[in-house]
């Protein structure tokens, strides 16, 4: 079993693959300054109820595909404007939630970002997926402890995700303990052994 297929049984669909190139390739950055008017855009569209007058006559569900495809075309605003919509239709939908944060994170916008993923766990806290994305998003962020909570969080759910050791392999390079992160990515390739990632960043540290 492929990497890509591990995690495609805990997401379903396209943003099984977008969450596992986000964990895969995130890195420290520095904030985008291009990100900010996306930020203020979203933050403006979230504030405020939504007049009912305003709203589709989509269902949830429908409101949910059609982010899918507008966020596939590239287009995470209009995205966003659909999952918000359908949050307000059927709130506490663990799914939408999570589609928020995730969304909020590809724009920059960790506040939001790590808000919809707390609401996501509030309505389920079992989902490993949103334990290991609320963790990249703290990395991030610099917010180790945090980040840590959280992937031991998911591996106390389930500790034969490879990708979780991967990401906990990621985390203790940044927190400069190489023997841990050594430890996590041979974990991940004793589980998954076709899992290049992982491979090329216990290369990376063996070479010193």
């Amino acid at each position: 079993m492929t990497t890509l297929q591990l995690i495609m049984l805990g997401i379903s669909g396209f943003f099984a693959y977008k969450v596992f190139e986000h964990v895969q390739t995130l890195k420290n950055q520095d904030e985008n300054s291009n990100s900010a008017s996306n930020q203020n855009s979203y933050s403006n569209s979230n504030d405020g109820d939504k007049g009912m007058d305003s709203f589709s006559p989509f269902s949830a569900s429908e409101l949910i595909e059609k982010a899918d495809a507008a966020f596939e075309k590239g287009d995470a605003q209009k995205a966003l404007a659909f999952l918000i919509e359908a949050d307000v239709k059927e709130p506490n939908n663990a799914e939408t939630l999570f589609k928020l944060g995730y969304i909020s994170s590809s724009i920059d916008d960790t506040m939001n970002a790590i808000k919809y993923y707390k609401l996501s766990l509030d309505v389920d806290s079992s989902d490993e997926s949103v334990h290991n994305s609320l963790a990249s998003v703290y990395r991030s962020e610099k917010q180790f402890a945090s980040a840590k909570l959280h992937l031991n969080d998911s591996l106390s759910i389930n500790d034969a995700n490879p990708i979780t050791y991967y990401n906990y392999g990621n985390l203790m390079v940044d927190m400069d303990s190489e023997d841990a992160a050594r430890e996590m990515y041979q974990k991940a390739i004793e589980l998954n052994p076709d899992f290049t990632e992982a491979k090329e960043e216990l290369a990376k540290l063996e070479k010193g």
